[in-house]
């Protein structure tokens, strides 16, 4: 009867996780979209990172203050201000100046696999972490998709090229800042509301000397890139994901990484008009396996490693 029970809960959980996974990747999609949208019509890379940290903010600041802001204190200001310049406001303002040159599908494509794939190579050097084989040929498959995507722009004009550059090197930054948290074994909360506070900080400087059209967005543009950029992608998107991995765990989590590309191509198509060339669409289907197999290499890992060795009870 308890096993029932037991059997039953873990279910609801996995669902509930499933769930999470994929309005996490219906956000992200859309957060790729809307900032693309409104580079391209009004609003600035500054003015979208004012708008993404000030609404975080509003989420964060009471969790904060809530706390005394002792969580903070306890991961020490030096590591809290390393961890605010990998993932605060340095992140959304070279993704966001990567939308200026590149269509939205390219940032969804290159930033989680170039994520995936720093992060493995990161771990590797830092941690020494073993790797499967299916995860190795998942890591060389994101290396062949991204190759294969950037041909095109190597092709064309220079300034698709230097946006791509600027997403995979968004994606290093904040593989730095997974393996620090890990590294220093930071709270997720905590990690996250210090690089949101912190980041907030300079803001007020960044409006002002910064180029800036938000005076030419109208309020409901401004709004909504609020809550798409500050409450959904700043806050709720990270909540849900810390979800996911306390419930199926950090493996299985990053399985819904590969769904991102694929989401924003449909999203970018239909709302911006954005459609990848042909081989843009294989290269983003190889990066999408490559970043499915390393997780499922991942969870391969994790359960051999877990497992008694031969002999022992």
């Amino acid at each position: 009867m308890g096993d029932s029970v037991a059997s039953e809960r873990d279910s609801g959980s996995t669902t509930l996780a499933i769930f999470a996974g994929l309005t996490m990747i219906g956000i992200y999609a859309i957060q790729f979209v809307a900032a693309r949208f409104s580079l391209r019509e009004h609003l600035t890379a500054t003015d979208l990172a004012v708008l993404r940290f000030g609404g975080a903010a509003v989420v964060f600041l009471p969790i904060a203050w809530r706390g005394g802001f002792a969580g903070m204190r306890a991961l020490g200001w030096r590591r809290a201000l390393a961890l605010a310049a990998l993932a605060g406001l340095p992140y959304p303002l070279i993704i966001n100046w990567g939308l200026t040159y590149a269509p939205a599908a390219h940032a969804a494509a290159l930033c989680p696999a170039s994520i995936v794939f720093f992060s493995f190579l990161l771990s590797r050097i830092v941690f020494h972490d073993g790797a499967s084989r299916q995860r190795t040929i998942g890591v060389l498959a994101i290396i062949a998709g991204q190759f294969l995507f950037l041909a095109p722009a190597r092709e064309g004009t220079g300034s698709v090229l230097f946006g791509d550059m600027l997403f995979i090197g968004s994606g290093l930054m904040f593989s730095t800042y997974a393996v620090l948290v890990r590294r220093w074994r930071a709270d997720p909360v905590t990690a996250t509301a210090a690089v949101v506070l912190l980041s907030c900080l300079p803001l007020p400087v960044l409006y002002l000397l910064a180029p800036s059209q938000i005076h030419a967005a109208a309020v409901g543009e401004i709004i909504g890139q609020i809550v798409i950029q500050g409450i959904l992608a700043g806050a709720a998107a990270m909540f849900l994901y810390t979800y996911i991995v306390q419930q199926l765990g950090p493996q299985p989590a990053s399985l819904f990484l590969p769904g991102i590309p694929i989401a924003t191509v449909v999203v970018g198509m239909a709302v911006l008009g954005e459609t990848p060339m042909t081989i843009q669409f294989v290269a983003i289907a190889i990066m999408a396996a490559g970043m499915g197999l390393s997780a499922i290499g991942g969870r391969i890992a994790s359960r051999r490693l877990s497992e008694p060795a031969p002999g022992r009870s």
